[in-house]
């Protein structure tokens, strides 16, 4: 079994500073400076602060949970721990997606200013800039290389390689913001009327200008995206995202000033020339005012600005997909880490390759990066009320606190999902991306990443109370006993099963009515009750679980344990059973696991029988892998909390004239399932037979615990097979077979 290359912690606090102001800082203001100015005039100036104050109320909710679980992944990680593995996926899916397309519009960015360099530098020689210099397949050729480039760069460095881009374009922002400050010192422009009328647009026009521009504050969730990465991410996480926020803040409202006052002739106001000029407003503002210097430094500035942003949104991305690639929510090579350079190489390539063929395929970027847009927003919102959520389910932890909790997080949720209803209402078509790509995720989930999604988090959650407690759940094991002889044993199995410390064990008796009885019998059948549950109460409570007794009257035993299971709502109904050779039996047993939608659980219980006891494990393997994520949760509860000395052996029986190029196939396929599903120590073997029985009773000699499928006869029908009962009755060891809920 291999064990994969954990990622070290290398980024330090100016390395993680700088994945955040490369992602924030530069693109933002220079693609969308035109927009808030034309549609609300010089007052875009307190739309970006606003959105400023936003971003940094969302990011205290970030480095909350980004301290609590400094893991790579962000959002995604957020959604895994407090919520399912479900809704996790679909987090993470739009999350990785929106950072994938945010890199599309950059890598189209950094091509744009390129051919604007290019063309700029031509004119300046008086030779006019061909057509194609600004041509599409010009661009879109640019973007790929581009993006190549940056894979490249990914590949080879740990963190991000974007701390020397990102420091030389502050610089160059620098020089323009203290450009203008130099010019307006010596001509002393009359500010007060360049600034008025300050909200031309009035509130629609100043709102309007919030949800077009709050992108250009993301990235700061970047950084938490990368938090494996991070030395003392308890430290440096919350100090790194607010650091690269008031970076971007000191670097945008400084420069607006400047384009607002300095960028206009005389008698012009801002707002006009944003209108005519909006993509365009900030270069001819510099060389309105530094001159032609003003406009290679805007030129210069974008190349940095845009390139820097490409580079931490791949980045990002890449830890995402990395992430749910060791969830197996997306393939598993993702996760694989180059054991020289310590950067997942797979990931990285892989979402550059997407990237690309978004470049190439998508006809319109517009709708794709206001779906990105929109995205984000929802995914800030959601992160902030899972940090309410967090922090009620587990109130003490060590790491950064959000101040005026849940208030201050709730109003912040509060404000990013205005902004994202703003944002879906004035471009539908962005709904209509998220949308769309969402329902290939829920394809892509049900069809190929779910059930081994679900086989990890199964294991996750059965050794990891924490997990189980963020995600509000305390699992309850229901375990019936009737005979003296066996409830000791079904008590600790009971208790192996619970997750340790939130789990519950439930001991359960069922007395007969006593109408018809003797008084005599009656206090007979209570003491033995009382007996039976005292002695399961205390073994369960020996071995560390939180157990309850319960004793309930019932003429039909089995339609008893099924009223408690449906009431309690257990999670897993331990059952002991016999032979199954008593037919009636069997058959109630049959419709007893067909109608409950919990885990079943049914045990064969040698005389003296623990647990503890257990050494050789036996999985006769078949199918698809069904039943699997209940079976890597026993296993897994066992092996940590009972026998850790156990090996597991996977056996897969074939045909006789199995040929070896098919059965080396069929092995293959099931060493996955084991190394997928198995903890403990494992193997798989083969045997050739075409007497299958035959061939799994013969193994079962050489095991002490058997571990079978119920037979799923439909969706809603499950049975013991003719294999399964007679295996029950020549197996001298343990036997337990499990049935996984619907």
């Amino acid at each position: 079994m291999s064990v994969p290359v954990e990622p070290q912690r290398s980024i330090g606090l100016f390395g993680a500073t700088a994945i955040g102001v490369g992602a924030i800082v530069g693109g933002g203001i220079l693609a969308l400076a035109g927009s808030a100015l034309a549609v609300t005039g010089p007052s875009a100036l307190l739309a970006f602060t606003a959105n400023g104050v936003i971003a940094i109320i969302t990011a205290l909710s970030f480095a909350e949970l980004s301290t609590a679980f400094p893991q790579s992944g962000g959002t995604y990680t957020f959604a895994k721990r407090v919520l399912a593995v479900g809704p996790a996926f679909a987090v993470g899916w739009v999350v990785w997606f929106a950072s994938i397309i945010a890199a599309v519009l950059y890598a189209l960015g950094t091509a744009t200013f390129v051919a604007n360099g290019l063309a700029g530098g031509l004119e300046a020689f008086g030779v006019a800039a061909p057509e194609w210099l600004a041509g599409r397949g010009m661009l879109l050729l640019t973007a790929l290389v581009a993006t190549l480039a940056s894979a490249l760069v990914l590949v080879r460095s740990t963190g991000g390689g974007g701390s020397a881009v990102s420091v030389a374009k502050v610089a160059v922002f620098a020089v323009l913001i203290l450009g203008g400050a130099w010019v307006g010192l010596r001509t002393m422009p009359p500010a007060v009327e360049r600034m008025t009328p300050f909200f031309p647009g009035g509130a629609s026009g100043f709102f309007q200008a919030m949800g077009y521009t709050f992108i250009a504050l993301q990235g700061f969730d970047l950084v938490a995206a990368v938090a494996g990465e991070v030395k003392d991410p308890r430290k440096t996480l919350p100090r790194a995202m607010l650091l690269s926020l008031g970076v971007a803040l000191i670097v945008y409202v400084p420069l607006l000033v400047v384009v607002i006052v300095l960028g206009v002739a005389p008698g012009e106001t801002i707002q006009a020339l944003a209108s005519a000029n909006p993509d365009t407003v900030v270069a001819l503002a510099a060389q309105r005012y530094l001159g032609l210097p003003g406009f290679w430094l805007v030129v210069a500035a974008g190349l940095l600005s845009m390139f820097s942003a490409l580079l931490a949104n791949v980045y990002a991305a890449s830890r995402i997909a990395q992430a749910m690639a060791r969830d197996r929510t997306l393939p598993a090579s993702l996760e694989r880490v180059d054991p020289a350079r310590g950067t997942p190489a797979i990931a990285v390539l892989v979402t550059a390759g997407i990237a690309a063929v978004f470049m190439l395929v998508v006809g319109d970027v517009a709708a794709a990066g206001a779906a990105s847009s929109l995205i984000f927003l929802c995914t800030f919102a959601l992160v902030q009320v899972l940090c309410v959520v967090a922090r009620h389910r587990r109130p003490k932890h060590t790491g950064f606190r959000v101040p005026l909790w849940p208030w201050l997080p709730l109003f912040g949720a509060a404000l990013c999902g205005g902004l994202a209803i703003f944002q879906s209402l004035a471009v539908p078509r962005a709904g209509l991306v998220a949308l769309v790509w969402l329902l290939l995720g829920g394809i892509a989930y049900g069809l190929r990443f779910g059930p081994r999604a679900r086989v990890q988090d199964a294991l996750a959650e059965a050794v990891d109370a924490d997990l189980l407690e963020l995600r509000g759940r305390s699992p309850l094991v229901l375990v019936p006993t009737s005979h003296p002889s066996n409830a000791g044993a079904l008590s600790l199995m009971g208790a192996c099963i619970a997750p340790p410390r939130v789990g519950r064990v439930l001991m359960l008796n069922v007395v007969k009515p006593f109408s018809a009885r003797a008084p005599e019998e009656m206090a007979r059948s209570l003491d033995q009750s009382a007996g039976v549950l005292r002695d399961s109460l205390g073994a369960a409570l020996r071995a560390g679980a939180r157990a309850e007794a319960l004793a309930t009257v019932g003429l039909e035993p089995l339609e008893e344990i099924e009223r408690v299971a449906r009431l309690y709502r257990c999670a897993t109904l331990l059952l002991g059973m016999s032979e199954l050779s008593d037919a009636k039996l069997r058959g109630q047993l049959e419709s007893l696991v067909s109608r409950l939608t919990c885990n079943v659980a049914l045990l064969r219980i040698p005389t003296g029988w623990r647990p503890e006891g257990i050494r050789r494990v036996l999985v006769p393997v078949h199918g698809t892998g069904a039943h699997s994520a209940l079976r890597a949760r026993l296993l897994a509860s066992l092996f940590h909390r009972a026998a850790p000395e156990m090996e597991v052996t996977y056996l897969l029986v074939l045909p006789a004239d199995t040929t070896p190029a098919i059965r080396e196939r069929r092995e293959r396929s099931y060493e996955y399932l084991m190394r997928e599903e198995a903890v403990a120590p494992s193997v798989i073997r083969t045997r050739l037979s075409d007497d299958v029985g035959t061939a799994l009773a013969e193994a079962s000699l050489e095991c002490d615990f058997l571990i079978l499928g119920l037979s799923r006869l439909d969706r809603n029908r499950r049975a013991f097979s003719e294999m399964t009962r007679k295996l029950i009755a020549t197996t001298s060891g343990a036997v337990l077979l499990i049935s996984e809920g619907s």
